[in-house]
């Protein structure tokens, strides 16, 4: 099976709707929310080893006094994120939101003027609630028709340039034709995986965060 056929059976993220939150330790300290699907839900990994923990971690030894909360759902859609953002955002007054939403909306052929309008929508919310948004990309496998991996990898960078936010246009960038990172379902990234996605949102990340 090539990664484009499991991408596009897998990456409907299992639709095993499961909650990760990270816990909250640092009482007062700024919250990071990540709203995501099962990349940043950790799906098939044990308990610490997702990309989102990992960052817990960094920005700890970094010096960052950050709580973050992974409000991340496998299978979600950008659909599902704008309607959960409203209560989180209400919930947890972030400071910064990483938005990690789109892929299961082009997984299944969505519209993709749909997922636009709904990740301009939740990148709206954050900065009315005054917090910094970050966009997080997926790209598509070549099998969907180059029209239409073009322009679900375009709307991430349309959407920023847009809203004038940073994004990351690819969260696998590097590695993502490497199934060696891959659990066998050849579209969740492994646990020696996970650092490799940090890397590459943390660049794009560190300039919201502040002073330490």
């Amino acid at each position: 099976m090539t990664l484009a056929r499991t991408l596009r059976s897998g990456l409907l993220l299992c639709g095993c709707w499961m909650l990760a939150v990270v816990p909250v330790h640092a009482a007062g300290a700024p919250v990071l929310l990540v709203l995501g699907d099962s990349i940043s839900a950790g799906y098939g990994l044990g308990a610490g080893q997702g990309w989102v923990h990992l960052l817990e971690e960094r920005l700890r030894k970094e010096g960052y006094p950050y709580q973050v909360v992974n409000a991340s759902i496998s299978g979600d859609t950008t659909a599902g994120g704008r309607n959960r953002l409203p209560a989180l955002l209400a919930q947890h007054h972030p400071r910064i939101v990483v938005i990690e939403l789109g892929g299961n909306d082009a997984l299944r052929g969505g519209n993709l003027d749909a997922t636009r309008a709904n990740l301009d929508a939740m990148v709206a919310a954050v900065q009315a609630a005054g917090a910094k948004p970050l966009l997080v990309g997926m790209q598509l496998p070549p099998n969907y028709g180059s029209a239409y991996v073009r322009a679900f990898g375009q709307l991430f960078i349309d959407v920023a340039k847009a809203r004038r936010i940073p994004v990351v246009p690819f969260v696998f960038e590097g590695f993502a034709e490497d199934l060696a990172q891959f659990q066998p379902d050849r579209v969740h990234p492994l646990a020696s995986a996970q650092p490799r996605i940090l890397d590459n949102v943390w660049p794009t990340l560190v300039p919201l965060l502040g002073k330490r």
